[in-house]
Order: C-alpha cells, then structure tokens, then sequence
C-alpha cells in the first residue's frame, strides 16, 4: 500500500505461495483479494499485518480472475483449471462451482449488475453467462470460428451490453435481453 501524496510504501501483504496474478479491493474497502496459483488470499485493509486473514481454497490451478459481490459477502473466481468458484467470507467455503465443458481454462470473469450472473472468457474463445440462481450455464457463445482466447469481459453498469475481447484484438458487444 503506497501514501499518494508522497509515494511512499506503507504496508506489504505477504503471498508466499506463488506469484500473485490478479488483486481485487472490495466494494467497502476493507478487505483486499489476491489471486495466485491455486489460492486466493483475503487482506484486513486496516491491519497492519502483512498476513492474510482468511485462504480460499478449491482451485487446482493459477487463479486468473477474482471480485466481489456489492455488499462483498461472497467473491468470485476464475482459473486454468477450467472453472469458476463462488467463496463465502465468512467462512471462506466454496459455494457453487461451475466447470467448463472439457475443463477448458478461464481467463477472465466479471460479476453481472443484477448480481445473480457471472459472465466468463475462456482459452477456447467462449463467452459463457452462469446463472447463480438456477445454478448452470444459460448462454454460450463463440464469437470466432477459430479457438482465439478471450482475454477480458466486461457488463454495462445497467447490464444490457456485454462486451468481449480475444487475443488478436477483436472485440465483441451483445445487447442482454
């Protein structure tokens, strides 16, 4: 953690398990969320330990995506080992799990506005939209006939546009109705 105003370190966080591949503050910025391989690590913002308060555990594999929920009472996860993970805080238990078809490695997740779907990008070029309350996949799709990965997804704030991008620099935008 850096003071702005003269660019000084404050605070590490210490993830001795691996490298750290993506980080997530959550909405009321309490906590700070970091990915790595196969773990997500949850911070205390206001602590001065460099060590983590809570692990999520479940992924087999580097951890490529993470957020938080609105009210930051479950995240959501993403990784090579093909599947997407909701964790509660408090008690840091998987649960739901969603897999790809043939395990296929995630790349990027993003949460819906509406907070019931989470919308996925995997190395295969697919787009899946994952319905927490019904609990399975409800919208898949290929935007290139070649298995380009895609890299990054994104929903608009009223969560009637999503938007995609691969790996040769395509980007991709679907109405939600």
């Amino acid at each position: 953690f850096w003071e702005a105003s003269d660019g000084k370190c404050y605070r590490k966080c210490n993830f001795k398990d691996s490298q750290v591949n993506c980080l997530q503050i959550s909405p009321d910025k309490l906590s700070l969320a970091a990915a790595g391989n196969p773990h997500i690590k949850l911070f205390d913002t206001n602590s001065l330990s460099e060590d983590h308060i809570l692990s999520f555990d479940g992924h087999t594999s580097n951890v490529t995506a993470l957020g938080f929920q609105s009210e930051a009472r479950w995240i959501y996860s993403g990784s090579e080992d093909g599947t997407i993970k909701i964790f509660d805080i408090r008690s840091a238990a998987c649960q739901r799990n969603y897999e790809n078809k043939g395990k296929v490695p995630v790349n990027t997740v993003t949460l819906h506005p509406n907070q019931a779907q989470v919308i996925s990008g995997d190395q295969n070029g697919c787009v899946r939209v994952w319905d927490l309350v019904a609990n399975k996949c409800f919208a898949e799709v290929a935007p290139q006939n070649e298995d380009v990965a895609i890299r990054s997804v994104s929903v608009s704030s009223d969560g009637r546009m999503i938007v995609a991008a691969n790996n040769v620099g395509n980007c991709f935008l679907w109405h939600m109705d």
